[in-house]
């Protein structure tokens, strides 16, 4: 299913008005990618160092924890935030990952670019391809760092995308919610110790991420997420100077109103037939909006001849709200072995990222050529 603002029903017509400071904010729910709330959600803009979560999944999918970073002029001493290195300086790519996002350090996020993407015009090129991978339409970017250049911006819309994507890593998940880290530091007899700047992890209850962000003409950006009763929200404000508050109140607005359901359970069996549901699906519903659900069952031609390659698989339920499909959950016989659990409720690119780049074979061939070219590491 796609990631997308799906249409109101009648019945969130009548849901409590959600309003915030933010110039441009959007509040989406990881499990589905569901947007519940968007403000100027696709107006292009500044994003500051809300840019390092592109930074951060792009060198997390492409990079070597254990590869140590070197620190080069480039890096040293670069303008605005940063995590104080050295010239000359090696520290592991995951001991600087954490450094980039838990102080936002700019001379991280250029020693990352060039050490992952061979230059950090390198690297952004891989921070751009990703951006098309994921459907960002409204994203673009300049550099690692989210320093202000023009050409450089993206949409509280996309930033909830990039960021639903991200935290379905479970190494970017455990770096953004680390409150304080420590590492070694090789010209000090000292350790580095760096405290998360994200206050939302001490002041919102199930606060687990993301990133904060501030330039002088981007103004105050935030990306938050939490999770209660098992439900992960994420909320963007882009020039918002009540930032702490309004995702507080964004937060609360979620998951209040939008609940995770779970509309089918793994090994549920379809009324009527001898199939059984593959994988559980769940979804945020409004109250009184799952009468607007329907479910479709769609059945593929049963092959006679030959290894069946499907083993069991025999169609797909769609659920459909509003004449828009926002999930879809295959079927398989009666007795059959399913697959291992995955997670339908996610986009299928968020499923496999893999086979969505290979699918589009010209991106995928010149990315690798390019990273070729560069000795990624």
């Amino acid at each position: 299913m796609g990631i997308e603002n799906v249409n109101a029903s009648p019945m969130q017509k009548e849901l409590p008005a959600l309003s915030t400071h933010a110039q441009a904010a959007a509040l989406i729910d990881v499990t589905s990618g569901r947007i519940l709330y968007s403000k100027q959600g696709d107006d292009e803009l500044r994003i500051a160092s809300l840019t390092k979560i592109m930074t951060a999944i792009v060198a997390i999918e492409q990079g070597q924890f254990n590869k140590p970073v070197q620190v080069s002029k480039n890096a040293y001493g670069k303008e605005g935030s940063s995590i104080y290195l050295k010239l000359g300086e090696q520290m592991t790519l995951e001991n600087m990952l954490y450094g980039l996002m838990l102080r936002s350090g700019n001379d991280a996020a250029t020693a990352i670019a060039e050490h992952v993407g061979g230059s950090e015009e390198g690297f952004v090129y891989l921070m751009n391809a990703k951006a098309i991978e994921l459907g960002l339409k409204h994203t673009h970017f300049m550099n690692p760092h989210g320093l202000d250049a023009e050409g450089h911006y993206s949409s509280a819309n996309d930033l909830a995308k990039l960021t639903v994507y991200a935290m379905h890593n479970p190494t970017f998940k455990e770096i953004v919610k680390t409150p304080v880290k420590k590492a070694p530091n090789p010209t000090e007899s000292w350790d580095y110790k760096w405290d998360n700047k994200n206050k939302m992890l001490r002041f919102y209850e199930g606060a687990d991420g993301v990133k904060t962000g501030y330039t002088k003409k981007a103004l105050r950006c935030l990306v938050s997420s939490a999770t209660r009763n098992g439900q992960q929200l994420v909320t963007v404000t882009i020039n918002d100077g009540d930032d702490w508050n309004d995702h507080r109140k964004m937060l609360d607005y979620g998951f209040t109103n939008y609940p995770l359901v779970e509309m089918f359970k793994r090994g549920q069996k379809v009324e009527g037939h001898e199939l059984v549901v593959s994988q559980s699906f769940s979804y945020p519903t409004a109250v009184g909006e799952q009468s607007s659900m329907t479910n479709r069952l769609v059945l593929t031609e049963h092959r006679n001849s030959g290894a069946d390659l499907s083993f069991g698989l025999r169609g797909r339920i769609e659920i459909v709200n509003n004449g828009a499909i926002i999930g879809r959950v295959p079927v398989y016989s009666l007795g059959s072995q399913l697959p291992e659990k995955v997670e339908p409720t996610k986009d299928v690119m968020l499923q496999n990222p893999v086979n969505r780049r290979q699918s589009n074979t010209w991106l995928y061939s010149l990315e690798k050529v390019f990273k070729k070219l560069l000795f990624v590491h």
